[in-house]
């Protein structure tokens, strides 16, 4: 049974929905951005719908990429990965021709072995626009013209589970960069599934509290790590930290409404 997840405007690993090219983020349109699910009976299957907003006809073909995520770098696709879902999808068509304002659908069913490991099994599948944007830039010094190609692309993340796997969420560290301003919750995922969590934040000092507010829903890869953004300082809260001790607390929120099951957290942080 699929389980699509709620759209997010930013944060998703893998975002989530990855769009390439101006191009792609003007005529293409994807739904859902990420699809969740379980096998069930040893298999598992879903639909992408992919829309032509634009009025030209656009050919693309359809490919797989395994990926992760690093804390610092971000999303990082891979030549081979243990928790691939590619060697056991199945999808079509492979390639596939959208009419302008028209939507077109790729059918996907996974069927993992038994002797497979449990564990989560994921994969992007790409839709890649094959006719290639050229953009061209001209030097200021007028002799020179740099011309790049632009191929949109987008992509869905798509995992599965096998077996009865959940996330494990800590909090081990916040970070604080003061010529920035930049505050970061470090979150660390030990267990066996991704998850989808939502910070609800609560900054103080010396018992004082600065700001209360929610975090963007962000993706937290299995057995990976991510930092989240505390955005404490906001038109409706301009606030500027000095230094001193601060406690960050609250709770990493993700099920449903992310409200069905919560991770507590109190962590501080000093600036010099």
């Amino acid at each position: 049974m699929i389980n699509p997840l709620r759209p997010f405007t930013t944060g998703l690993l893998l975002a989530s929905l990855l769009l390439f090219g101006d191009t792609a983020q003007a005529n293409v349109g994807i739904s859902p951005m990420v699809i969740e699910t379980e096998l069930r009976r040893g298999q598992a299957q879903g639909i992408i719908n992919i829309r032509n907003t634009g009025e030209n006809d656009f050919r693309a073909r359809v490919y797989t990429s395994p990926f992760t995520y690093d804390p610092e770098t971000g999303i990082q696709f891979l030549d081979s990965s243990p928790n691939d879902l590619t060697p056991y999808l199945l999808f079509s068509p492979r390639e596939l021709q959208v009419p302008g304002s028209n939507e077109r659908r790729i059918r996907f069913i996974a069927r993992i072995p038994p002797s497979a490991p449990d564990g989560e099994y994921r994969t992007m599948i790409f839709t890649e626009n094959l006719q290639a944007t050229i953009q061209e830039q001209e030097q200021s010094d007028g002799d020179v013209v740099i011309r790049t190609t632009i191929v949109p692309r987008i992509g869905v993340a798509v995992y599965v589970r096998k077996g009865n796997i959940s996330h494990e969420l800590s909090t081990p560290q916040a970070r604080f960069n003061p010529e920035t301003q930049a505050l970061q919750l470090l979150v660390e995922n030990t267990g066996l599934a991704s998850v989808i969590a939502q910070g609800n934040w609560t900054l103080s000092k010396d018992g004082e509290t600065l700001y209360t507010g929610l975090g963007i829903p962000t993706t937290i890869i299995a057995n990976g790590s991510r930092y989240l953004t505390v955005d404490y300082n906001t038109e409706a809260n301009p606030l500027t930290l000095t230094p001193g001790t601060y406690e960050l607390s609250g709770h990493l929120g993700s099920g449903v409404n992310y409200n069905s099951d919560r991770t507590p957290f109190r962590v501080t942080f000093t600036i010099p």
